[in-house]
C-alpha cells in the first residue's frame, strides 16, 4: 500500500481539504506533478492568489456548481476549469459532484513553452477557464482519472497523460502574457541556437562557459539571462533534456543501461538511474518494462 503523499503545499489542495470535500485519492506523478479525486456537495469554497496553477476536469454531476465570478455558466461532466497561479475565484456548489485536479507550477510549462510554441516561459500566459470544453485537454485527464496510482506502471502512465494534457492546454489556451516582447533575457534567435546546439551534444559533458560561448556572453550574465528567458536554470534544462533523451533511449531500443547513459552525458548507469528515479518516480528498467 502506497501511503497518501502530503499535497498541502498546494493551496487549492488545502482548501479543499479544510472544506466539505472528501479527497478519493492523490499522488505525485514525477515532473512535478501531483493530481488528486474529489468528491463534494453544498459547499462554498474561495481560492485566492495560489503559487500554482490547477487544470480540473468534472467527471460526474456539477450542473448545480457556479463561480460567483460568472454565475451564468454551469458545470457538467467532462467540462475543465483552469485556476492559473495568482487568481481569484468563488464557488459555489450544489448537488454531489466529483472531479479531478491536476497540480502543476510555472517550473513544468517551461520546457513545454519553449518546445511547443517556440517562446519564452514569461510570455506565455496560462488562461483562467470556466466550465470549458475541451476534448483535447479532458481526453488525458479522464483516463488518467481511471488509473490505480498505486501502481507504479499505472503512475508512469498517468504521469504521460498529464503532460500530454497540459500540452493541449498550452497549445489551445495559453495566451501571450505581453503585448510586445519582454524586455531582458536572450533574443528569440539566440534562444533556438542554444537549444539546437544543446540538443545536438546531450552524449557529452556540458559546461555553462560552453553554453555561453554560443550566446556570446559571459558565464554570469548568461546564466542570468537563461533564466529570465527558460525559466530555469542552464543546468535543470539541460538535465530535463537527457532524461527526455533517455526516455527515447530506453523506449525504442534495447541498449544496457550503460549505454543509455552514454548517449544521454550521464557518467554512469548509476547516476542515469539516480537522476531517473528523482526525476520520474521509477527506475530506468522499471520505465522500459513499462512501456515495452
Amino acid at each position: 500500500m502506497v501511503t497518501a503523499p502530503d499535497l498541502s503545499r498546494h493551496e487549492v489542495f488545502d482548501v479543499l481539504a479544510h472544506s466539505r470535500a472528501q479527497l478519493l485519492r492523490s499522488a505525485t506523478l514525477g515532473d512535478g506533478l501531483a493530481v488528486a479525486v474529489w468528491r463534494n456537495a453544498a459547499d462554498a469554497t474561495r481560492y485566492s492568489r495560489p503559487s500554482h496553477h490547477t487544470l480540473s476536469l468534472y467527471l460526474s454531476g456539477g450542473h448545480g456548481t457556479w463561480r460567483r465570478e460568472v454565475p451564468e455558466l454551469r458545470g457538467e461532466p467532462g467540462r475543465l476549469c483552469v485556476m492559473p497561479a495568482g487568481h481569484e475565484s468563488h464557488w459555489v456548489v450544489g448537488g454531489e459532484q466529483s472531479f479531478v485536479h491536476l497540480y502543476f507550477d510555472e517550473a513544468q510549462l517551461a520546457p513545454l513553452a519553449v518546445r511547443l510554441l517556440d517562446r519564452e516561459p514569461r510570455e506565455v500566459q496560462v488562461p483562467d477557464l470556466t466550465f470549458v470544453g475541451d476534448a483535447g485537454v479532458a481526453g488525458p485527464l479522464h483516463a488518467l482519472a481511471r488509473l490505480d496510482w498505486q501502481d507504479p506502471q499505472a503512475r508512469l502512465q498517468a504521469n504521460a497523460l498529464g503532460h500530454e494534457a497540459l500540452a493541449a492546454l498550452l497549445v489551445g489556451h495559453a495566451t501571450r502574457g505581453h503585448r510586445t516582447p519582454p524586455r531582458g533575457g536572450l533574443s528569440a534567435h539566440v534562444r533556438r541556437r542554444l537549444v539546437d546546439w544543446t540538443e545536438a551534444r546531450l552524449d557529452q559533458p556540458l559546461t555553462i562557459g560552453e553554453m555561453a560561448a554560443v550566446a556570446a556572453l559571459s558565464e554570469h550574465h548568461f546564466a542570468r539571462m537563461f533564466r529570465t528567458s527558460f525559466g530555469i536554470a542552464p543546468h535543470a534544462w539541460v538535465l530535463w533534456l537527457r532524461i527526455e533523451r533517455a526516455k527515447q533511449l530506453l523506449r525504442h531500443s534495447d541498449a544496457p543501461l550503460d549505454e543509455v547513459a552514454r548517449q544521454c552525458g550521464l557518467a554512469s548507469a548509476s547516476h542515469l538511474v539516480n537522476r531517473f528515479r528523482a526525476r520520474t518516480g521509477v527506475t530506468p528498467g522499471q520505465f522500459r518494462q513499462f512501456v515495452a
